[in-house]
């Protein structure tokens, strides 16, 4: 019988990306997806589809218990921040059922920006300096502001002086600042994929974002920010894959963000052959997996599409 898989979040682009991989890569699965509302084209990409509650109701849970008793699901992906935050305690809600995140330590982590600062510099490495708005203004300008939770960079400000910082505090008081990294065009984003056994692999992707999300990438080597990845997946515990933000500094990478799940390049990078999508799923199989080289300076580009749906 066929192992069933249920992703969650599909009408996103990662969740489209990641059913994508399993569809042209493992056509013995089957695909369930779920989302809170039907006004996109998530249903194209799996077998069946399912309404759900948001992650902030307090059905969500059962009903997310009962699709996987419906549909005899083996592997759960939840591919939102708000869905992981819910889930990362419950992953004993049905027995045997295997659950595809990166381990309720990174997950805690890479959902609080705050803590994210705090995690890595226990771990013995430099942070941008990062301080909630509730505690005053900030040290020095400029620096910038953002929610201290959630992912993307659509709600990123940058704080010239005391009069912008006033005003976009009123507008999100649990915000925090942090210190602007420079030189904007050398931010990377860095897939980390940390096997059972310990082993660690990274792809470095020097990127350009277009509406918040990788539109154009070039993998790169460098062997300081590899080593940084190395040191937090262990450190952190990560068990699979997560993605990590940091800008190339003069005075050497400084991370700014964790997500603590797969990321929008997801698709790009498996189509260069860093496959940790279906690396996790095979070590959810009890699978061994092996890492490849891959080349520097490929480029990966975002490219756009349209369907008909009846």
């Amino acid at each position: 019988m066929s192992k069933v898989v249920l992703i969650t979040g599909i009408g996103g682009d990662i969740s489209q990306g990641v059913a994508t991989i399993l569809r042209e890569s493992r056509p013995d699965l089957r695909l369930i997806g779920v989302d809170i509302h039907s006004q996109h084209g998530g249903h194209m990409f799996v077998d069946q589809y399912q309404l759900v509650p948001k992650a902030s109701s307090p059905d969500y849970l059962e009903t997310i218990k009962g699709i996987i008793k419906k549909y005899s699901v083996d592997i759960v992906i939840p591919m939102t921040e708000p869905e992981l935050a819910v889930t990362r305690t419950h992953t004993d809600m049905v027995s045997g059922l295997k659950w595809i995140t990166a381990g309720e330590r990174v997950v805690s982590v890479g959902l609080d920006k705050l803590e994210t600062a705090r995690a890595i510099s226990m771990l013995g490495m430099p942070v941008p300096w990062t301080k909630p708005v509730s505690e005053g203004l900030p040290p020095t300008y400029p620096c910038i502001l953002k929610n201290r939770s959630g992912s993307g960079s659509r709600a990123v400000f940058i704080v010239h002086n005391s009069e912008d910082a006033e005003y976009l505090v009123k507008r999100h008081p649990d915000a925090i600042y942090q210190e602007l990294l420079e030189p904007a065009d050398r931010e990377v984003t860095c897939a980390v994929y940390r096997r059972s056994n310990g082993e660690v692999a990274s792809l470095l992707m020097l990127r350009r974002l277009t509406g918040g999300f990788t539109g154009w990438a070039k993998v790169i080597k460098h062997p300081e920010t590899s080593h940084m990845c190395e040191i937090i997946a262990n450190g952190l515990g990560l068990h699979g894959s997560m993605n990590i933000q940091l800008r190339l500094t003069d005075k050497g990478p400084r991370v700014f963000e964790i997500n603590p799940r797969f990321s929008s390049t997801v698709l790009m990078r498996h189509r260069l052959g860093y496959t940790d999508v279906l690396w996790a799923l095979e070590e959810a199989e009890g699978k061994s997996v092996a890492f490849p080289d891959i080349h520097q300076d490929q480029i990966m580009v975002r490219v756009q599409g349209a369907t008909i749906s009846n």
